[in-house]
């Protein structure tokens, strides 16, 4: 199957661009350009444990939404959180009120509390699991690696939730990690000079 489209300006993207009207913009200006900014990196792994079972449409249309609750994913106020907080999350109609996924946020902010202490920083933990080239499979071809199944298995040793080696990888995806774009993407050299660029924390 073909894994391109044609968007307005005539130009390739990435087919998934085409199932939902938001997705272009995300698409030329997020996904796949690297992140080493520890608030947007535990942004993303908590809204990827969100869509767990979703569709990223609809965590995408309530990102704003989500920022606004957990104080735009500053880890050290959300591990904070206590169970009034909890009680509060769930009458929240603007996010995805499911008790468990709610807790594994306070609880991962927590836990990265704790790998900023070790580590300096998320950036420099996460950045370690980047595939070396040779590893990485064709554009969208896979959901996993053998350094998400790391990855995932590392956070949840240091006692992360929500974190399995597709979830992770889908972050890998995102944070600019990998670079997925496909072959004939308009976007994937863009993507691939920003990560020639970019300073390894």
């Amino acid at each position: 199957m073909d894994m391109t489209i044609t968007a307005p300006d005539g130009r390739l993207r990435c087919r998934w661009c085409a199932a939902a009207p938001e997705f272009l913009h995300y698409h030329d200006t997020e996904w796949g350009f690297p992140v080493d900014d520890d608030r947007r990196l535990f942004e993303k792994v908590s809204l990827e444990g969100f869509q767990s079972g979703l569709s990223w449409r609809t965590i995408l249309a309530k990102r704003d939404n989500f920022r606004a609750a957990f104080h735009d994913f500053d880890f050290e106020r959300v591990a904070q959180f206590d169970e009034r907080d909890v009680a509060r999350l769930l009458l929240d109609a603007g996010i995805v009120r499911h008790r468990g996924k709610i807790e594994a946020v306070i609880n991962n902010a927590r836990r990265a509390c704790e790998l900023v202490e070790r580590e300096g920083s998320l950036a420099s933990f996460f950045w370690r699991y980047e595939p070396k080239a040779a590893n990485l499979a064709e554009p969208q071809s896979a959901s996993t690696s053998a350094e998400s199944l790391a990855l995932s298995k590392e956070l949840k040793k240091r006692g992360w939730k929500f974190v399995g080696p597709t979830t992770v990888y889908a972050f890998m995806q995102a944070m600019g990690l990998i670079n997925d774009h496909a072959t004939e993407c308009a976007l994937r050299i863009e993507v691939e000079r920003a990560r020639d660029s970019f300073l390894r924390p």
